[in-house]
């Protein structure tokens, strides 16, 4: 059985944005609901959180998914997240949309396709495990009892 990717996240680092950009809830509120719009995406609710003294998180409920942005103003930098399972969604746009506002010096963007399993088999977690470093201790103690027992 065959999974293939059921969603996409996008993880959107912005660097170098203003303070006041970054700690304004109206205007993360702002263009987060114009990305959402311009993405062809669907509100189901909006929360947020002003913190003391700066910084803030802000998160959108989709109807494809989620949008999150938390800020940090004294560093100039913003983490959003995108996360969409719908085909018809522009994420693209979205990150296009989220730039206009916050005006970054620096963007990176990273594509996480979710789900992507390929098989059954393959969701099977890995566990790798050696014993060399037992191993090596284990003849290392033999070593040195052999020679203090020849000492004597």
């Amino acid at each position: 059985m065959i999974m293939g990717i059921i969603s996409r996240h996008l993880t959107i680092d912005m660097y170098g944005c203003s303070s006041e950009s970054l700690n304004t809830m109206e205007n993360i509120k702002e263009a987060m609901l114009a990305a959402i719009a311009e993405s062809n995406m669907t509100l189901l609710n909006f929360t947020d959180h002003q913190f003391e003294p700066k910084g803030l998180s802000a998160l959108a409920l989709l109807a494809e998914g989620h949008m999150s942005v938390h800020t940090f103003p004294d560093k100039g930098y913003a983490a959003i997240d995108v996360f969409n399972y719908s085909d018809t969604i522009h994420l693209e746009q979205a990150c296009k949309v989220l730039k206009r506002f916050l005006k970054p010096e620096k963007t990176k963007i990273t594509n996480i396709k979710r789900g992507d399993f390929g098989s059954v088999s393959d969701m099977k977690p890995k566990i790798k495990f050696s014993s060399t470093p037992i191993r090596r201790v284990r003849d290392t103690s033999a070593k040195v009892f052999k020679f203090l027992s020849r000492s004597k």
